[in-house]
């Protein structure tokens, strides 16, 4: 889901835990039928976010853990971790087995290693580490063509665990995949596997039952959420994905950690709500449960209460829907060029609304290494001529093209909520 950058790994400084001077060690036991976190010696329950910003808001929710996909301003990220008690999963981002120019080449697996050797031997005894991840989403074919993958890979693993044998190293896979479960398990020697599920999660229980034969260890949520528009979302006739507005999205994390989270699993060790902070990814508001500012949506407090058992006493707004000229976003809605049109809102409840912001921004199906892009947008701002309430008048853009006009409505304690329609306007020339 992430995309991954190797940047920042020289830049670390040992850092000693501020009440016990020591580092965290950590350990995976077996415990009965099932397994347990110990870390310094206590149970560890993971209830953890995956972003890498705030931590006061991720520490008053209730949680107690983050997960970072790559080495960028780790020493700062780390530090404010410990300085809120969370403890992080540091990913290690190394390239996927397709790269076998790569693999193939003993002298850049060699500089892989040495740069990962360099930052672990610095990084071990921060007291917020408390596992690592090798890679994201990786695939872990059968062929022998990638053998020296698995060579570079294990290398890698044995070093770790000569380096810091405190932390257990994981890495995570795509769904429950059984063909790269059993590669890991017969080719790999890791400590956890963990799974990145969204659409697919009511089918993890049936699908660990149906492989207990064969693995029966130790795993993780490193990525959950709401549905992720790849699988199962709905979608335009050009292809754009429809994205929930932000109250049916905490309903969906609601639903999904009290129906369809494992947690009764003596084997399940915790999980990693997606994405604690504000990223472009399909669009700068599908999986962001806050804005650029900090400030909060709604999925937030819907962890609290799952985190707490505590309801939030925060109000948030819920949009219920967006239409353009009576329109919905399943209704395919095509436009002509500098066309005038009204967007409006309906409401769960309007009477603590402080501000609406609307814009519009083009469609951005740029793709790289088969990510989704992560620059930021710039909206068409002149096309909206009249807003600032639950009812927009716009002009579509005169460019052909594939559009979203966004919904932001601000209540008075400054928190938010999100809604977008997709329309595409179609030139006559």
């Amino acid at each position: 889901m992430y995309s991954l950058h190797l940047c920042g790994v020289f830049s670390f400084v040992g850092c000693k835990n501020r009440e016990t001077n020591v580092a965290a060690s950590v350990r995976i036991v077996k415990s009965g039928s099932g397994y347990i976190l110990l870390r310094n010696g206590r149970p560890f329950e993971i209830r953890g976010a995956g972003g890498m910003s705030n931590f006061r808001q991720l520490q008053a929710a209730g949680g107690n853990a983050l997960r970072v996909w790559d080495t960028t301003n780790l020493q700062q990220l780390l530090d404010s971790a410990q300085a809120h008690n969370i403890a992080v999963i540091v990913g290690l981002p190394i390239q996927n087995s397709e790269q076998l120019a790569l693999y193939n080449d003993p002298a850049k697996a060699a500089r892989q290693l040495s740069v990962f050797k360099t930052l672990i031997s610095r990084l071990k005894n921060h007291p917020a580490l408390l596992m690592w991840c090798l890679g994201n989403e990786l695939d872990f074919p059968f062929k022998p063509a990638y053998g020296h993958f698995y060579d570079a890979f294990n290398a890698l693993t044995d070093m770790i665990h000569q380096e810091d044998p405190n932390h257990p190293i994981t890495t995570t896979v795509l769904n429950l995949n059984q063909k790269y479960i059993a590669n890991i398990q017969l080719r790999c020697d890791i400590d956890i596997i963990s799974f990145n599920i969204f659409n697919r999660i009511g089918l993890l229980r049936e699908d660990l039952d149906g492989f207990s034969w064969f693995w029966n260890g130790p795993y993780m949520l490193l990525e959950w959420g709401t549905d992720g528009p790849w699988e199962g979302s709905a979608n335009t006739a050009w292809g754009a994905f429809i994205e929930n507005p932000s109250k049916k999205k905490a309903d969906v994390i609601l639903h999904r950690y009290q129906e369809e989270m494992p947690v009764e699993d003596p084997r399940f060790l915790g999980h990693f709500i997606f994405y604690w902070g504000s990223k472009q990814e399909t669009t700068h508001t599908w999986f962001s449960m806050f804005d650029e500012s900090g400030r909060k949506s709604e999925p937030v407090a819907i962890m609290e209460y799952l985190w707490t058992g505590k309801t939030s006493k925060e109000h948030y707004p819920q949009i219920r829907y967006m239409l353009l000229n009576k329109k919905g976003a399943a209704d395919n809605i095509l436009l002509k060029p500098g066309q005038a049109m009204v967007s409006e809102l309906n409401m769960h409840d309007s009477d603590s609304i402080r501000s609406v912001k609307w814009e519009i921004f083009s469609e951005d199906w740029y793709k790289e290494n088969r990510q989704n892009s992560t620059r930021r947008l710039a909206p068409l701002d002149s096309l909206i001529t009249s807003g600032a309430t639950l009812k927009a008048h716009f002009k579509s853009p005169m460019r052909a093209g594939p559009y979203r006009i966004f919904a932001k409505i601000s209540d008075y304690n400054g928190n938010f909520a999100t809604c977008n329609t997709p329309f595409y306007v179609v030139s006559d020339q």
